[in-house]
């Protein structure tokens, strides 16, 4: 069997739905499950909503809740034999209604409500596919995602407990993949052990997908999304951007955690530790072959695989005169982030001070205040990581000298450096205004001038991963 999992924009609405029970029909033989999202934007639109009713103001809250329902019912319009999920989608949407209202009467937004409001999204959306895959003759049945992913009670966040989750997706699937019917669930969604609902975090239904794939030992998971697969680095930057044939977890691990937006960074964890491929393709050009993503990648003929950049990040220097004879202090310091549950993305240390790259939009005020009872602690803003990922950066000789070059070249101001941590990743920051500067020239030099050819045909490893069938 094979996991399909279609983001938004793949369903953001009736024509993109057909679409997509098109390309199911196609794959019916493999036994597919899907898995889907929310209807493009429409998370963000609950997350404004939760918003706009903590703040007291119900009235924008139930504005947008009711062009929300509009656009949902729309999409069920004409639909034949959508009238058990049009009263489904008027439900939920009541049910919704009476959240916000909870929320305005409170004023509160908790992140247990939080993660209540956003479920509505996949919970719609998983609802309404398996009523247009029906219309289109495929023999789809929804499966509440909430009674199979069982996670702990971190809200917004939460992590799935595997024993239970894998028991209950088999138990739940097996017997509808086994009868040829495809199951429907939403992603990004589950709920605790005693029935609290909870989420993933953003872009979880990525991980969902891969959870039910390694749940029941597919054969492949494909992320189906309105892009060609994973690039050499944001097109919006260079245009020139190319397709990456295949590529090794861990590099596009890497490439998803500094930036790269095609998948969550969590997503790949459940299929390298059940070594099953992921094809990233793209829902309006299914004939594309995407990218393979697998265990281990060719070689690529290029120095890299691809260049990520990540913008909003700030800079904490944290500098400690006596750090020669505290030989704790490292440790300290990083107890302190772990209060504050962040977690850095660089860290550069000398004898007398550390330097930690984070995630701009964090609210640091808190940390800032505890890391002044270690030294002198100063914060820069407005900050980019660009990180550089291939296979064997640091076995190859004047690697580091050729980046640095050619960003000297052009003028960028390097703050931070990392190198050595990782076989596979070099990293630096730099202004964010100097950043896509950067990354231009570097995806000149590195992609346009050398000769792009990521794997030979007669490549083994190539050869397993060179279609989607």
């Amino acid at each position: 069997m094979i996991v399909m999992k279609f983001g938004g924009t793949s369903v953001e609405d009736a024509a993109a739905i057909s679409r997509v029970a098109g390309i199911v029909r196609d794959r019916a033989k493999q036994k597919p499950a899907v898995v889907v999202s929310a209807l493009g934007g429409f998370t963000d639109s609950l997350v404004a909503m939760g918003k706009a009713a903590a703040k007291g103001d119900l009235a924008a809250a139930l504005k947008l809740w009711k062009a929300g329902r509009q656009r949902h019912l729309a999409v069920l319009a004409g639909v034949k034999g959508a009238g058990a999920a049009e009263e489904q989608v008027q439900e939920l949407f009541g049910n919704l209604q009476d959240v916000l209202k909870g929320i305005a009467a409170l004023g509160e937004l908790s992140p247990r409500t939080q993660d209540n409001v956003l479920s509505f999204g996949e919970m719609l959306s998983s609802v309404m596919v398996v009523a247009l895959f029906k219309a289109a003759g495929v023999d789809a049945i929804h499966i509440d995602a909430r009674q199979c992913i069982v996670t702990d009670n971190c809200h917004t966040k939460a992590v799935p407990l595997l024993d239970q989750t894998n028991s209950r997706l088999r138990s739940a699937l097996k017997e509808h993949l086994a009868k040829n019917r495809v199951p429907v669930l939403g992603g990004f969604v589950g709920a605790t052990e005693d029935g609290t609902q909870t989420t993933l975090g953003r872009g979880g239904s990525d991980f969902s997908a891969a959870i039910v794939g390694a749940a029941l030992g597919a054969k492949k998971i494909e992320i189906w999304t309105d892009v060609e697969g994973m690039l050499t680095t944001d097109p919006r930057i260079c245009k020139d951007a190319r397709r990456i044939e295949v590529i090794g977890f861990e590099e596009a691990s890497e490439l998803a955690y500094f930036g790269a937006k095609v998948l969550h960074p969590a997503t790949l964890i459940p299929a390298v530790e059940s070594n099953i491929p992921v094809y990233v393709l793209n829902s309006r050009n299914p004939k594309s072959t995407g990218t393979c993503i697998q265990q281990h990648a060719p070689h690529s003929a290029t120095t890299f695989r691809a260049i990520a950049l990540k913008k909003g990040t700030k800079i904490l220097n944290i500098r400690a005169p006596r750090l020669l004879i505290n030989h704790g202090f490292l440790r300290s310091l990083f107890e302190v982030f772990e209060k504050h549950s962040l977690s850095p993305d660089l860290v550069n240390t000398s004898e007398v001070s550390v330097s930690v790259a984070l995630d701009g939009t964090r609210d640091v005020k808190a940390l800032v205040s505890d890391l002044k009872r270690l030294g002198q602690v100063d914060v820069e803003n407005g900050k980019a990581i660009v990180c550089l990922v291939g296979d064997n950066i640091r076995g190859r000789v004047g690697i580091c000298a050729d980046v640095f070059a050619v960003v000297a070249k052009h003028g960028v101001n390097i703050h931070m450096v990392s190198q050595g941590a990782s076989e596979i990743n070099i990293s630096f920051v730099a202004e964010e205004n100097e950043a896509v500067r950067a990354v231009k020239a570097l995806h000149a030099h590195f992609f346009e001038e050398e000769k792009l050819t990521f794997a030979a045909k007669g490549d083994e490893v190539y050869a397993g991963c060179s279609g989607v069938a």
